[in-house]
């Protein structure tokens, strides 16, 4: 990454990798050189070794176990490509041993400790732990979690023993001594319970109750107290349904009010596919990253959402103003639960798809010849 490397100047842009959620659980874990426990509480699935056949039903034997890189495949081509500032993932499982499923949940994501390496394997700067799949194995399994990243010297927000801890950002410090702040917090919305907030003798998630101007407020208050001049603070927001491309009225408002106050990137996640892009006073609004890794391939149901495209995006913003200055996107698909380079006919459905649903925002998407997909020029 170009903040590991000294001589960037102070004026230079951020280039930020993002992705949406990353979900090394479940079949993933089961693929990796320290399979877990598999069992599960699914109605109808009880073994996560399931999705593990699933998938090799629809594209072939996978040859288990893989390294810890398999998943990232062609990823970590790209990510090394970019030479970004730094990387932030939504890591969307628990890191734990534990079996004592989360009640009344009907889906659980927990991976293996001993399988972390497949997380360091793509060397990410932040872990935003904001979501819905971070309790599955309760607060004892929480704790596991955040041991087991802390263990491994990854930076994590969004999640805590105590809400004071759960509400820290990342701070990561590139070129030129430059910060990145990384503000992780969920939604109900996103399916996180009410319960899961972290509070101030209790372990869980930094948690917005709702879409409103106080919850906005509430955030906004928390990026002045830390963010300083030239620091680029990011809203990483766990929020909305898993399917669909619309984004509510309520969405556009709080994340709007977000840029208003002082926040210069929102990463939304949640929904399985990618939804619009925003430039919004010159900052860029993403809502649904969409997913990154899972084990869904060869689940069907949704196929008109096209859930089997992943995005890695390559943001980079002006340090002293937080103005967008570039967008680029890797799309990618994976093939054997491992990221493979989407072919050039899915990557034109993909741009298509991108650039029909942004439109209503004033976003026009672009199709490069090495097959990135680029956020046109938005300034008139």
């Amino acid at each position: 990454m170009r903040g590991d490397a000294p001589g960037g100047r102070r004026d230079d842009p951020v280039t930020l990798a993002l992705c949406g959620d990353v979900m090394l659980g479940r079949g993933v874990d089961c693929v990796l050189p320290h399979p877990g426990d598999p069992t599960l509480r699914e109605p109808y699935v009880p073994d996560a070794r399931a999705y593990v056949e699933m998938a090799e039903a629809a594209n072939g034997p996978i040859p288990h176990p893989v390294d810890f890189s398999w998943p990232w495949g062609d990823a970590l081509q790209a990510l090394d490509g970019a030479a970004a500032d730094a990387r932030v993932v939504n890591l969307e499982t628990s890191v734990t041993r534990s079996g004592a499923f989360a009640p009344d949940k009907s889906v659980h994501y927990r991976m293996n400790p001993a399988n972390l390496s497949c997380l360091a394997a793509a060397r990410p700067d932040a872990c935003a732990l904001a979501n819905n799949h971070v309790l599955d194995f309760g607060r004892q399994g929480l704790e596991e979690t955040l041991g087991a990243l802390a263990g491994a010297g990854l930076r994590v927000a969004g999640a805590g023993r105590d809400g004071t801890e759960a509400w820290l950002p990342a701070v990561i410090t590139v070129d030129g001594g430059r910060r990145v702040l990384v503000f992780s917090f969920g939604m109900e919305s996103s399916g996180i319970p009410w319960g899961w907030a972290a509070t101030e003798d209790r372990p869980g998630v930094a948690f917005v109750p709702e879409l409103s101007d106080a919850g906005a407020a509430e955030v906004a208050d928390r990026v002045r107290r830390v963010k300083r001049p030239g620091d680029v603070a990011v809203a990483s927001i766990h929020w909305g349904s898993n399917w669909g491309f619309r984004v509510s009225r309520d969405q556009i408002r709080f994340a709007h009010a977000l840029i208003d106050c002082g926040v210069d990137l929102v990463h939304g996640h949640s929904s399985h596919h990618p939804r619009p892009l925003e430039v919004y006073r010159d900052k860029l609004i993403l809502y649904g990253c969409g997913d990154f890794i899972d084990d869904y391939e060869g689940i069907p149901g949704y196929e008109k959402y096209r859930d089997d495209l992943r995005l890695l995006y390559f943001v980079s913003v002006e340090p002293d103003t937080g103005v967008l200055a570039g967008v680029r996107m890797a799309p990618l698909q994976p093939r054997q639960m491992r990221l493979r380079h989407a072919s050039r006919k899915d990557t034109e459905w993909l741009r298509a798809t991108l650039d029909r649903i942004s439109r209503r925002f004033g976003s026009r998407i672009g199709l490069e010849p090495d097959g990135s997909l680029t956020l046109m020029p938005w300034r008139t």
